[in-house]
């Protein structure tokens, strides 16, 4: 790790030397040891083919707190915020995320409220959160101390907690130069922290304070009572749930997971028993330059998600073409994970509801584009409340499936010549021949 006073970063950011110096202190730059795509651009070259570099754009955001934390002491109001690592698993660090300021910060982090907003405001709201940490045995949350009973008590809480934190040193910002890591705010080992009005929201503490409730059981009860997705995936990732000598502390990405997952095979079991949709339909929607096309099929429940991203974007840096990935379940659902992670169970949840809302099924394809705009991942969020957003369009009926096919198709640039060996539902669509063609009306 080297300091940005030494990096190739400093010469981007127009600072004296005595600030230089300071912000060497505050802030690190992690060169993988296999060498970056970043090392040989150096913020000017563009080589990854995005119109501004993402890590200037991380910097910019996590200098903006050099003023702010400058002790190893902070005061402000949580949102309130938490985060599980996942590294030296069942030993992870964990800790609340704090901002140097007081007021309604609930936005900070709260990604239902995010549609509409730009790449940087995002940015900035995960720059600004800084975060406290301290091990715990994932296996053992009773014997977290303390502290982790803290941790508890403001996640369950109702809205922003004033809270002061006391690390070890002064917290520090650290930028990858890997755009596979999302924005995160400066960080630093916690010493102790303090809360001040905390007021417990009562849906999620009676599910807390019961200890005959199973974790599933837990999240179903809190998602049917209106909770967002966020917060019940928080109290999850903090083992909140369950019987008391069964709970476990979940690294976040995985919580964010495994609720998406649990509420959609909920939602799903009553889907399959609902009539079909009357039409084919289409939905589109358009979010940090990623273009989301939904086409829904009259037809009995099945999934599919595929993404393609284009060259110069995180996952085809330096590829020619777009890169396509993607995963399907049929009616019964999944027996494994999907390759594809994270976003095939968010954008599955959104379908999920869409559909119980209605009360029908239907055979659901996404198709997500990912275009040079985005410069940097935010989370899995962004498919979970981009989806939900596009199915609460209006959406645009056909009569045939061709119809359907061709105006999604004028929504997307990649062709349907690469979509095609990638999909399982368009080639069933459009090559596989169903009962009823065989009939005398067929």
């Amino acid at each position: 790790m080297v300091s940005l006073e030494k990096s190739w970063l400093s010469a981007y950011l127009p600072y004296s030397e005595e600030e230089r110096r300071r912000i060497g202190e505050f802030l690190k730059v992690r060169v993988p040891s296999y060498g970056s795509l970043c090392l040989h651009c150096k913020g000017g070259r563009m080589l990854c083919g995005k119109s501004c570099c993402p890590l200037i754009v991380k910097a910019e955001k996590l200098l903006g707190q050099l003023r702010s934390i400058d002790s190893e002491k902070i005061q402000g109001s949580t949102p309130p915020s938490v985060f599980v690592g996942r590294i030296g698993y069942p030993k992870v660090y964990v800790g609340p995320l704090i901002p140097p300021f007081h007021g309604d910060t609930a936005f900070l982090d709260t990604p239902e409220t995010w549609i509409g907003r730009g790449l940087e405001d995002i940015v900035n709201f995960r720059s600004t959160l800084v975060r406290g940490k301290f091990p715990v045995s994932a296996d053992q949350p009773l014997r977290g101390g303390s502290l982790f009973e803290k941790l508890q008590e403001m996640a369950l809480a109702a809205r922003p907690v004033d809270a002061e934190a006391l690390f070890a040193q002064k917290p520090q910002g650290a930028i990858v130069l890997s755009d596979e890591v999302q924005p995160f705010g400066p960080s630093a080992p916690l010493r102790a922290f303090w809360l001040s009005n905390v007021h417990a929201d009562r849906v999620v503490e009676k599910c807390y304070y019961d200890d005959d409730l199973k974790a599933g059981e837990a999240v179903l009860q809190l998602y049917r009572d209106g909770v967002p997705v966020s917060k019940i995936q928080r109290c999850f990732s903090l083992g909140m749930f369950g019987d008391k000598g069964r709970r476990r502390v979940v690294p976040t990405r995985w919580s964010i997971t495994a609720v998406d997952e649990a509420i959609s095979l909920s939602l799903l079991r009553e889907v399959r028993r609902y009539p079909p949709v009357g039409e084919y339909r289409v939905y589109a929607f358009k979010n940090l330059d990623n273009i989301f096309t939904a086409i829904f099929l009259p037809e009995a429940w099945s999934f599919e998600w595929i993404e393609a991203w284009f060259p110069g974007t995180v996952w085809n840096p330096q590829g020619r073409e777009p890169e396509l990935m993607g995963d399907y379940e049929g009616f019964r659902g999944r027996t494994t994970y999907a390759d594809v992670g994270g976003c095939y169970y968010a954008a599955r949840l959104a379908a999920a509801e869409a559909l119980s809302r209605e009360r029908r099924q239907a055979k659901v394809l996404i198709l997500r584009e990912i275009r040079n705009g985005y410069l940097l991942p935010v989370g899995v969020w962004n498919v979970r409340e981009s989806v939900r957003q596009a199915l609460k369009t209006q959406p645009h009926k056909f009569a045939s499936f061709l119809e359907a096919l061709d105006f999604a198709m004028r929504n997307l640039s990649v062709p349907l010549k690469a979509w095609l060996p990638r999909s399982v539902i368009l080639r069933q669509a459009l090559f596989q021949r169903k009962l009823a063609d065989f009939s005398p009306q067929g």
